[in-house]
C-alpha cells in the first residue's frame, strides 16, 4: 500500500481493513437505496482526505506539499489509493463532488478571489439550496460522479491553522510585533502553525486571506500584514509599511552577520590550516579575506544597532499614543462622573441639607423625651437581685456535690461489700501448728488462768452474751 493508504488504515478509524471493501466499491447506488450507507462512506472519504492533507501527506505539484489545499490535477490522487487488493476507489469522484457542492471544499482561485466572506450566504439562495436538497435526497440533479479537477481549498484544514494562529500570536501586543512584510510573514509563521510540519507558500497565501477576509484577523494591503487588535482599523498605514520595512531589514541584517562570523570562523580555520602546512601565500590570503570579513561584521553589526534603538524608539512611540489614548478616555470618563455628581457646590448644598434634616431630626426626639415620664433605675434593686441570683447559682453547685459526694460514698460501700462476700466465699484458712497447740493446750493442766483464758476464746461481740460470759468468766476465776 502507498503511504496515503498507509497513513489512512493507521490514523482513521473509518479505514479500518474491514471498511475498505465498502469504501473502495462503487457506492453510488445506496444513495437511494442505502441513504445511510451513503452518507457515511462520503462522509469518510472526506474526512479522511482532509486529515492525510493537513498531514502532508496527501499529493501535491509543488515541492513543498500544501497542507490546506487538494490537488487533484490528473490521477496522482487515483494512484497514491490504488492498492492491489481494492484497486482504485471507484466513488472517489462522488464523494469530491459532494464536499464541493457542500462548501467544504473550494476551487483555489475562487477562494482567493471572492469578495465577500466565505461564509456569507444570501437570502434570495436559500430557497433555492433547499430545494436542490430535497432533488439530491430522492435522486434527481446533485454532484457529478467525476473526480473534480483542479486545486481545492479545504475549508476544515484551514479553521484549523487559522486556531492555531490565533493562539500563536495571543501575546503580541505591540504594533511592532504584530507587523510584518509579506516575506517576513511567511518566514515568521510558515512553521510551527503544525506539528513537524511547513506550509507552503500558496498555503501562507490562502491562509492571510482566510484571517483578513473572512475572520478579520489581519489586516494587508498585498505588500504589508498587520495582525489587528480590538477596534483597530483595518488600513494599513504609513507607520505600519515602515515598520515591516524595519523589521525585515532587521533580519536581513542579523542573518548577514551569522553568515559573516561564521565565514571568519572558517577563514581563521583555512589560515590555521596553511601556517601549519608552511603555505605562506594561502594563510596571508586567509587572513586578508578574514580581515575584510570582520570589517564587514563590524560595520553590519553597528548598522543593526542603530535599527533596533529605531525599533525601540518606536515601539516606545506606539506605548505613548496608547497611554495618551487611555488617558482620555480616562478624562472623559471622569468628566462625565463629574456632570453627574454636579460639582463641589451641589455636593455642599446636599450636605447642607442632610446636616439640617438630621438636626430636625434630633429636635423632634429630644421634645418626645422631655413630654414622657423619663425612665430611672433603682441600682440597689438591681445589686439585690444579682445577689440573689448569685446565692441560687451557689446553692446549685453545693446541692450537685453533695449528690456526687454521696454517689461516690455509695459505690466505695458497694465495692467493699462484694469484696467481703468474696472472702466468706474462700472460707477460714488453716493456721501451721493449730493442731500441735491443741494438743499442748489438752495436755496443760488447767489453772484458773488457763480456764479464764478458755472462755475468753468463745466471746462473741454481742450484748447480752457479753454479759453472761463475764459472769462465767468471774466465777471461774474465784
Amino acid at each position: 500500500m502507498s503511504e496515503l493508504v498507509n497513513y489512512l488504515v493507521q490514523h482513521d478509524e473509518n479505514f479500518r481493513r474491514a471498511r475498505l471493501p465498502a469504501l473502495y466499491s462503487d457506492f453510488r447506488s445506496q444513495r437511494t437505496l442505502n441513504p445511510d450507507g451513503f452518507v457515511a462512506n462520503v462522509a469518510a472519504w472526506k474526512r479522511g482526505l482532509a486529515s492525510a492533507a493537513l498531514a502532508g501527506y496527501a499529493p501535491s505539484k509543488s515541492t513543498t506539499r500544501n497542507h490546506l489545499i487538494l490537488d487533484l490535477d490528473g490521477d496522482s490522487l487515483l494512484l497514491s489509493l490504488e492498492t492491489k487488493q481494492f484497486g482504485r476507489p471507484l466513488a472517489l469522484g462522488t464523494a469530491l463532488q459532494d464536499a464541493v457542492a457542500n462548501g467544504e471544499m473550494m476551487p483555489l482561485q475562487q477562494f482567493l478571489k471572492a469578495k465577500e466572506s466565505i461564509y456569507h450566504r444570501s437570502w434570495g439562495s436559500l430557497p433555492w439550496a433547499v430545494v436542490a436538497w430535497g432533488l439530491r435526497q430522492v435522486g434527481i440533479g446533485g454532484p457529478g460522479d467525476n473526480l473534480p479537477k483542479g486545486q481545492f481549498v479545504v475549508l476544515h484544514n484551514l479553521e484549523v491553522v487559522s486556531k492555531a494562529f490565533s493562539e500563536a500570536t495571543a501575546d503580541r501586543t505591540s504594533p511592532f510585533e504584530r507587523t510584518f512584510s509579506k516575506a517576513h510573514f511567511r518566514k515568521t509563521f510558515a512553521e510551527g502553525l503544525l506539528e513537524k510540519q511547513r506550509l507552503s507558500e500558496t498555503d501562507l497565501e490562502v491562509l492571510v486571506k482566510f484571517l483578513s477576509r473572512d475572520k478579520h484577523v489581519l489586516a494587508t494591503d498585498g505588500n504589508t500584514i498587520k495582525i489587528r487588535s480590538s477596534g483597530e482599523d483595518t488600513a494599513i498605514t504609513e507607520e505600519d509599511s515602515a515598520i515591516a520595512s524595519l523589521k525585515e531589514l532587521m533580519e536581513d541584517l542579523t542573518r548577514q552577520t551569522e553568515l559573516l562570523s561564521r565565514r571568519i570562523d572558517e577563514l581563521n580555520t583555512a589560515a590555521q590550516d596553511a601556517v601549519r602546512r608552511k603555505n605562506r601565500i594561502a594563510a596571508l590570503a586567509a587572513l586578508k579575506s578574514k580581515k575584510l570579513a570582520e570589517t564587514n561584521l563590524s560595520r553590519r553589526h553597528a548598522t543593526l544597532s542603530q535599527l533596533e534603538d529605531v525599533a525601540s524608539k518606536i515601539e516606545q512611540a506606539a506605548d505613548n499614543i496608547q497611554l495618551v489614548k487611555v488617558m482620555q478616555s480616562s478624562t472623559a470618563a471622569l468628566r462625565n462622573l463629574n456632570a453627574q455628581v454636579g460639582g463641589a457646590d451641589k455636593v455642599d448644598a446636599v450636605l447642607d441639607n442632610l446636616r439640617e434634616q438630621m438636626g430636625e431630626v434630633d429636635e423632634v426626639g429630644n421634645i418626645i423625651a422631655e413630654a414622657g415620664p423619663a425612665a430611672t433605675v433603682d441600682e440597689e434593686e438591681v445589686d439585690d437581685e444579682f445577689e440573689a441570683m448569685l446565692a441560687e447559682e451557689r446553692k446549685k453547685e453545693e446541692e450537685a456535690e453533695r449528690i456526687k459526694h454521696e454517689a461516690q460514698q455509695e459505690k466505695e460501700a458497694e465495692e467493699t461489700r462484694r469484696k467481703l462476700a468474696e472472702l466468706e466465699k474462700l472460707g477460714p484458712l488453716p493456721v501451721p501448728g493449730a493442731q500441735e497447740k491443741g494438743k499442748e493446750k489438752e495436755d496443760r493442766p488447767i489453772t484458773p488462768v488457763t480456764a479464764t483464758a478458755n472462755v475468753l476464746e468463745g466471746l462473741t461481740m454481742g450484748g447480752s452474751d457479753k454479759k453472761t460470759e463475764t459472769k462465767k468468766v468471774a466465777q471461774t476465776a474465784e
